[in-house]
């Protein structure tokens, strides 16, 4: 198999978004969700019953995460596969069904005598059926995470989602209305929001430690998997045992099965993730969103490097984001690298100087901050940093990733990367998506219509069709 490393009404202006955020988060504060007794309301001193659905790589890591707090416990999982062998990809492990149900009753066997895991192969079944659910982590293929996460929300359960939160720009509208509507607790799988150095990174810039900045640049090495694709397979292999791929396949068109698309693989297909951009996107173009109080992007050009079709996605890509809307008062233009392309050298870096192999660099006019893996704040020039004046600490820190999405189920403040926020960082994603998807024609953005403006062979692809049975509604 293949063994590469993970590479590694009027819609709301940015100004509105941020106060409604903002003031959702101080509401909970004042008066928590358990005392109101809302929707789904969990009270303090109870443990939160999580079902997960989706068991592979990711769901085997968040499952392990969840079971770290003492007052979650895992009841019930749901995935079409039995099993998965995930040696020879990052995740070093076996996922799915079997293990990750023996992996959870063995930990909690030593709190709870015969404690026993529920497992289905529908999620649809088990949200149905385990009315003790008080919540749901979706840890899908990009295609499903819409549909798994507007049903069980629409069933009262608050939800923790990978990113990107939804697999086109309409779904993510969809969800976003929903959170507003039923107010339940949300988190984006966006881990890296919850770190120290992201937070230090928006208070340094908030700050102007580097001037004013109107120009970002984002780059992860990630590439294709699948090296030698040039189109999708025209033949079928046998399938794993104890896997159902009509289901797997979700909201997508029926296909014969191929080895080629799943396990992991799959973010190489457009129809099931979103490449490298889907992918990290949410991840890497967090920092400027969040500091700059990003709005819709007017402009979206993202050009694919190497081959990618209309079912393949490339193996690097080059865009370009213009941002009228944020709270520096002048447009800020976002540079996304994937592949190995890296921006050019600044000239506030010292000689020699060396990229993270990925990062993101904010430019200044007195300077520049770069970003590594640890998303802490490098200052540069060193003659700037040398007399840098650390900015106050004004940005909560996070508890943990999970553990905030656990706190506001119980009525705690609202989680940061909460859907409200995770929706408008998803959609952003996924604009430059629908351009590399268009071979990098410019997209011309109307957020209010939801539209490409003259584009309309993209709106195939702004809200995509799905099979019967898979609607969100």
């Amino acid at each position: 198999m293949l063994d590469k490393p993970n590479k590694n009404k009027k819609p709301d202006s940015r100004r509105d978004f941020i106060k409604t955020s903002s003031l959702s988060a101080a509401g909970f504060f004042i008066v928590p969700r358990f005392v109101l007794g809302g929707k789904g309301h969990v009270a303090p001193s109870d443990k939160v019953n999580v079902g997960m659905v989706g068991v592979g790589g990711k769901g085997r890591q968040n499952a392990q995460d969840l079971m770290k707090l003492d007052d979650v416990q895992i009841t019930a999982i749901a995935d079409p596969a039995e099993y998965w062998d995930l040696a020879n990809f990052y995740y070093r492990s076996i996922a799915g069904r079997d293990p990750v149900k023996r992996m959870v009753e063995d930990h909690y066997e030593d709190k709870s005598d015969n404690y026993k895991v529920n497992e289905y192969l529908d999620f649809r079944e088990m949200l149905e059926k385990e009315k003790g659910l008080d919540a749901i982590c979706c840890s899908t293929p990009d295609n499903t995470h819409a549909v798994v996460t507007y049903a069980s929300m629409k069933s009262g359960k608050h939800v923790y989602c990978e990113k990107p939160l939804t697999h086109n720009i309409w779904e993510a509208r969809m969800i976003k209305d929903l959170t507003k509507e039923t107010g339940l607790a949300t988190q984006m799988g966006n881990v890296g929001h919850s770190t120290d150095g992201i937070r230090q990174t928006v208070e340094y810039l908030r700050a102007g430690v580097i001037g004013n900045v109107q120009e970002t640049h984002s780059w992860v090495p990630a590439s294709r998997w699948i090296d030698e694709m040039q189109a999708v397979p025209t033949t079928n292999t046998q399938k794993p045992h104890g896997f159902d791929w009509d289901l797997w396949l979700g909201p997508s068109a029926n296909r014969p099965f191929h080895e080629w698309y799943t396990p992991v693989t799959w973010r190489d297909f457009w129809d099931f993730g979103c490449g490298a951009l889907g992918d990290f996107g949410c991840h890497d173009m967090d920092a400027a969103t969040w500091a700059f109080e990003l709005g819709h992007p007017d402009t979206i050009e993202v050009f694919p490097a190497g081959f990618s079709n209309e079912n393949i996605a490339p193996y690097g890509e080059i865009g370009y984001y213009n941002f009228p809307d944020n709270n520096t008062g002048k447009p800020i233009q976002l540079t996304w690298y994937s592949g190995g392309l890296k921006p050019k050298l600044h000239q506030s870096l010292p000689e020699g100087y060396q990229w993270p192999s990925r990062g993101t660099l904010f430019v200044g006019d007195k300077g520049v901050i770069v970003n590594g893996g640890d998303r802490v704040p490098h200052v540069f020039p060193e003659s700037l940093a040398a007399n840098l004046k650390k900015p106050k600490e004004v940005i909560p820190r996070s508890k943990g990733h999970f553990r905030d999405w656990v706190n506001a189920i119980k009525g705690g403040p609202a989680a940061s990367s909460n859907f409200e926020y995770g929706a408008h960082l998803t959609e952003i994603t996924l604009l430059g998506v629908l351009s590399l998807r268009m071979k990098g024609q410019k997209i011309n953005w109307d957020a209010k219509n939801l539209k490409a403006t003259g584009l309309s062979e993209v709106d195939q692809y702004i809200k995509e069709p799905v099979r019967s049975g898979w609607e969100m509604s």
